[in-house]
């Protein structure tokens, strides 16, 4: 049986937001990754469809994830 590596393997992009929100809180998401969505009437829903459409911000928060679960 082969498995990855990869932190984000396997992982929805919903649940990666949840587990960052859960480490971080809204606050510090937003001081570490300016956006919106994460500063102004934060919410899974609004940040979800953001990201969705955004590949840079996507790109970032999956990178802070990565961060996140290396260091733990």
């Amino acid at each position: 049986m082969h498995t990855s590596k990869d932190p984000l393997h396997g992982v929805t992009l919903e649940k990666i937001l949840e587990a960052l929100i859960a480490h971080y809180g809204w606050a510090e998401m937003a001081r570490r990754i300016e956006i919106r969505c994460f500063m102004f009437e934060p919410s899974i829903t609004s940040s979800l469809r953001f990201l969705r459409r955004t590949p840079w911000a996507r790109a970032k928060v999956e990178e802070l994830y990565r961060e996140m679960v290396t260091s733990m």
